[in-house]
């Protein structure tokens, strides 16, 4: 049994070579999983499948032909992406998992995550949240038209870049006080998560036992990706080397 993870992608139109670099994924290594998990921000942006979907075929694609390999896709919503919706799913075979969401990993009880939940200490973010995890919100959004969404979605990553040019880096990372309760909460000891571009590993104690949080790496296409692979209850990082 094998699981990949792998997060932060940043897929768009005006990057070809890290697209091939994730179609090379697809086609190779990502064919041993069992499962593969992409914990959000697999896109740039999203502005609705049905404004999104037409500039990504050959990840459509690419995707639907690893499902039907017989890996099993599960997504979460990014900050990105979080308009993936059900053409999205019935097109690639994926299913849109909950953010946080427990799964059994060889046994055990995971956390995983975008990981933007946990960074409590940025504000600007937190509100933001607050309204793209909000059902009636995304329906406005998807209500208008393409052009606007697009606009919006541009103009949305230009106040981002902006904003952090301002923020300290503490700010932008896990907050971890709120890791340690929604793990405790959810009675879990290992954490997977991405969002933060810091890819490590963790070890701390909690409750008086070992606990784990696991950072997935963003991908490049001129320092390449990285999965997370667990296999026979191992955890090693996958590098993936640009062509």
């Amino acid at each position: 049994m094998e699981t990949h993870f792998i997060a932060d992608l940043h897929l768009q139109p005006g990057r070809p070579a890290l697209t091939a670099l994730f179609l090379a994924y697809l086609a190779g290594p990502a064919r041993a999983a069992d499962q593969l998990y992409i914990l959000g921000d697999l896109f740039e942006y999203w502005i609705g499948d049905d404004g999104s979907m037409p500039d990504y075929p050959q990840v459509v694609q690419a995707l639907t032909e690893l499902a039907n390999s017989g890996t099993t896709l599960y997504v979460q919503h990014g900050n990105r992406d979080f308009m993936l919706g059900s053409e999205f799913c019935a097109a690639t075979g994926a299913t849109i998992l909950d953010d946080p969401v427990v799964i059994s990993l060889g046994g055990e009880a995971v956390l995983i995550s975008h990981g933007d939940l946990f960074c409590t200490d940025d504000h600007d973010h937190q509100r933001f949240r607050e309204r793209y995890t909000d059902p009636a919100w995304r329906a406005r959004m998807q209500a208008l038209p393409i052009w606007l969404r697009r606009l919006i979605a541009r103009y949305a990553r230009w106040r981002s870049r902006r904003g952090h040019r301002h923020k300290s880096a503490t700010i932008m990372d896990v907050n971890q006080d709120t890791v340690e309760q929604w793990m405790h909460r959810r009675g879990c000891r290992r954490l997977v998560h991405g969002h933060t571009h810091r890819p490590a590993d963790h070890e701390w104690r909690l409750g008086g036992a070992s606990a784990q949080r696991h950072v997935l790496s963003d991908w490049d296409e001129h320092r390449g990706g990285e999965a997370l692979v667990v296999r026979g209850g191992e955890l090693t990082r996958l590098p993936l080397q640009p062509a």
